[in-house]
Order: structure tokens, then sequence, then C-alpha cells
């Protein structure tokens, strides 16, 4: 069945202007949607920071900078997706200065769910989806909200963790710098500690206890973060073996994603990079809470090689160095 019935609609537009994370797993609709329907158009709204994550999907046509239309007026942001020949607008991340700017500039099909107040006015496809309380993994929240698209299937998570292969790459070259880095003789993995303060972080002792405890003769280990944190890791890096590379705060999101992609296994709590890894098909864990609206249920992330362990509690006290030793040793087999 084609997704969209109505010949007309030719140019879809899926507005997603949050964070890395919420991007990489809102791509499986694009790559769902180009599937089922290849002829029609997929721009995608998304912000100067996750461009590089959009533009590293196949199944996107066109990226179109939020950051470039926030300072404008609604009547030019109308006018600009006049220009660009829209005929249906997802919100999949709602902003009334948007979804009020799709209204004025007439797009046909206007999409957006229940719980914003400011969607009952200006759209005109109504959604019944509560985020926090639905049982649905965020991608597949995602894939629902396209419904009046045409879209009656739901795809598993086992699906959509294949939907990446073949279409995530990054198009940015690794720079040599970095790539040099990368062994052949040795599993290369990275370990992101830190969340940004997004998500619930796994204790740093444990962390330390962990990659003291890896054979190195077999792992060659990487520690990423943002400048930032790279501060904070100052007094940590030095427990940590000789051999750690350091890397953090030392790369840009294009090259970081790059580097994801060429590496061999990443580890992370629910947080942005852990979702590009298993985007990008390489081995991936998550550690997450069982806490609603932030556990794995919602946010595990999906790909042909990613996993993820989660807590019997808000935090993740409750998993253990020698369980995630055992989940990445398996890596090597």
């Amino acid at each position: 069945m084609p997704i969209i019935d109505n010949k007309e609609i030719k140019h879809v537009l899926i507005s997603r202007i949050d964070a890395i994370g919420d991007v990489v797993l809102q791509l499986p609709t694009c790559i769902y949607l180009k599937q089922l329907y290849p002829d029609v158009i997929i721009s995608f709204l998304g912000r100067s920071y996750t461009q590089p994550i959009i533009e590293a999907c196949k199944a996107v046509d066109h990226f179109m900078n939020y950051d470039d239309l926030k300072p404008l007026s609604k009547k030019e942001i109308a006018a600009l997706f006049k220009e660009k020949n829209i005929d249906a607008i997802v919100h999949e991340f709602p902003k009334s200065q948007i979804a009020e700017a799709a209204k004025k500039a007439g797009i046909k099909i206007r999409i957006g769910a229940t719980s914003k107040i400011h969607h009952l006015f200006n759209c005109n496809k109504l959604i019944r989806l509560n985020r926090a309380e639905s049982n649905l993994h965020e991608a597949q929240q995602d894939i629902y909200m396209c419904g009046p698209l045409g879209v009656t299937h739901i795809p598993t998570i086992g699906t959509i963790a294949r939907y990446y292969k073949d279409n995530f790459k990054p198009l940015v070259a690794l720079p040599a710098q970095f790539k040099n880095l990368l062994t052949d003789d040795k599993f290369n993995l990275i370990v992101h500690s830190k969340s940004g303060g997004n998500g619930r972080e796994w204790d740093m002792d444990n962390f330390t206890a962990l990659i003291n405890g890896l054979p190195l003769d077999k792992f060659r280990v990487f520690i990423t973060g943002s400048f930032k944190e790279h501060q904070l890791f100052k007094t940590w890096i030095p427990q940590l073996p000789p051999s750690v590379i350091d890397l953090s705060g030392k790369m840009d999101l294009d090259e970081f994603i790059a580097f994801i992609y060429h590496a061999d296994g990443l580890l992370a709590s629910g947080t942005g990079p852990l979702h590009v890894a298993a985007a990008s098909g390489i081995y991936t864990l998550g550690l997450f809470p069982v806490s609603k609206s932030i556990n794995a249920t919602r946010w595990a992330p999906l790909g042909i090689r990613a996993e993820h362990l989660e807590s019997d509690s808000d935090d993740l006290s409750s998993i253990s160095v020698d369980m995630v030793k055992k989940k990445i040793e398996c890596w090597l087999q």
C-alpha cells in the first residue's frame, strides 16, 4: 500500500528541532517514508548542530535550518514554506512559531499531537499521543505521528534497527589525525561517560574500574566528551592506564560522528553519541534507569549491533561493572 494516497503530496517536511539523540531516532521515519513512497521529497527542519546527523541520512533530500528561521517573523517563515512548495508538515517536536507559520503558508496537511494546545488551532490532522506516557519506543512514536499520511503499520523495534543500515553514513571524512589513532589489531572502544546533564550517568568510579579491568592488549580505549567535560576529566584521566587516549573536547560534531562511525564499539548512558553509534552499525551498549519516560522502553539505542542494560531504580547503581564488562568482552568474539 502506498504511504500517501493523495498524489498531490510531493513534499513532506519533518520538523524536529531538538537534540542529537532525538534526531537520530527521527531518521527511521524519513527512511520508512522514502522506502514506501520513493517519489516524495523529504525535508528535515533541524538545528545547526544536528545538521551533520540529518545530512548523514540518505532518505533526507533537503535540510532546513531552524536557527536561520528562528529570528524571522511567522509571515516570513510562511513565505519560505510556500517557496519550497511543502505539501505536508509533521510537527514531531512542537513549536508554536513553526505551527503557526505552516498554517499561514497554507500547507495542505499539518500534523500535530493533541497534547499541545497550539496544535488544536494550527493543525488540521491531530494525533492523540502523550510521548511520556506511551509504551512505544521514541522511533515508533515518530512513525505513528505520520498516520494522516497513510501510515497504517508501525514497524517493530528490530525492523527499525535495520533501517539505518545502508542509509546512515557521515558525509565528512574523518581527518587523518583521528583516523590514524584507530588500530586494526585491537578493538577500538569509545567510552562516553557523561551525558551533558541530559540523562542518568553511571558513577565515574565504575568507568574507572571497568577500563582498568579490560584486557588492554585487546582493547584500545578512547575517552570522549565535550570541552567542558574535558576540564572535569583532568583529575580522572590519570587514574586510567597510560594507553587510554583522551579525545574529549578535541573534535567538532562532524569529526566525532565520523570517528564513531569508524570505531568498533561505544559505551554510554542514554545520550546522543549512543544513538549515533547504534545508527552507525557498530557495537553499542547503553545504560538506562528503569524510570518512566527515560527508560530503555522509550530510548534504547536502535542498530544492528546495539544493546542496553537497564537498572532496577531511578539511577544506574544496580548496573555493576561486571555486567558491563561481560557485555563488552563478548564483542571480541
